[in-house]
């Protein structure tokens, strides 16, 4: 291989290694760990000998992850309360006409399905199934043979697809739902929820034992409606919202008196709210700015 800027070449394939870091592990701190990890072997490989860059970087990383997914589940399972992947925000939700599917492979309700697989599983689902790589490159990623590769993305596939129905949803529906539900806990209208929400519809909420929240996801439509009411009863006064993009969906940040306190993902058919997520953990909400900032 004639010489290379490396750092220029690791530049070019950077979002692609952030994407496959970041839906493994759910945390920008730990993706950023990631590829750091990598560009130091980056810098550090003969590369002479690497005859395909990106390649070498996606299996360098995509095994990092997997070494850090299983120590992250030991200490997940010390989390206290459920635990939701760290929110992606963007300013403003995005454009009503965005198709569904740009955002499927990134949302809170897909890595939440995603945390059910073990790690290999999760790296060959997503290479495949997301990142659209080849059996080989990723029997090379896995150390696995190419047969052995198929059985895992395909036993990974049907996991995915079993526990998550695909719904194709406007987003122009998905804000209409999430301002009706904003409206509703503001005014404390506990049937309106109702009327939103699917007979089976779950909240889960992250505090981390940072912020008061349910230690467990609350489930069915009057369930569900009593519990929101009731965590915002005696601050609805100074509660209000702010419209974002949440891992690439329409989604709402809740503020406190300016201050953010939640964001809040939903899961939906169009029609009804099927599931509600809520990161209330400080942790993950350090780089959202207050009000008038």
């Amino acid at each position: 291989m004639p010489s290379i800027d490396r750092a220029a070449l690791f530049r070019t394939h950077r979002p692609r290694l952030y994407g496959i870091a970041y839906r493994m592990l759910g945390s920008k701190a730990d993706a950023e760990d990631m590829l750091q990890e990598t560009y130091l072997r980056w810098h550090q490989a003969n590369v002479e000998s690497i005859q395909t860059p990106e390649a070498w970087l996606v299996t360098t990383i995509t095994r990092l992850c997997i070494d850090r997914l299983r120590a992250a589940r030991v200490e997940r399972e010390a989390y206290v309360g459920p635990w939701l992947p760290e929110p992606l925000i963007e300013d403003a939700y995005p454009p009503p006409d965005r198709q569904a599917e740009l955002a499927s492979d990134l949302s809170v309700a897909f890595l939440v399905v995603l945390e059910r697989l073990a790690p290999e599983e999760r790296a060959a689902f997503l290479l495949h199934d997301v990142f659209e790589a080849g059996y080989g490159e990723i029997a090379q990623a896995l150390g696995k043979s190419e047969d052995a590769t198929r059985q895992i993305v395909h036993r990974a596939r049907e996991r995915v697809r079993r526990d998550r129905p695909r719904f194709k949803v406007s987003e122009a529906a998905r804000v209409q739902l999430l301002e009706k539900f904003a409206a509703a806990l503001k005014t404390q209208d506990q049937d309106a929820l109702v009327a939103l929400f699917a007979d089976d519809v779950t909240w889960t909420s992250d505090g981390g034992g940072r912020a008061k929240a349910a230690l467990k996801v609350v489930t069915g439509a009057d369930h569900v409606a009593r519990f929101a009411t009731g965590v915002w009863r005696r601050h609805v006064a100074d509660l209000t919202h702010r419209p974002v993009t949440i891992n690439g969906e329409a989604g709402l940040v809740m503020c406190f008196r300016g201050h953010p306190v939640s964001t809040i993902a939903i899961e939906t058919d169009g029609v009804r709210i099927l599931a509600v997520y809520t990161v209330l953990n400080p942790d993950k909400l350090r780089d959202l700015p207050s009000a008038g900032e």
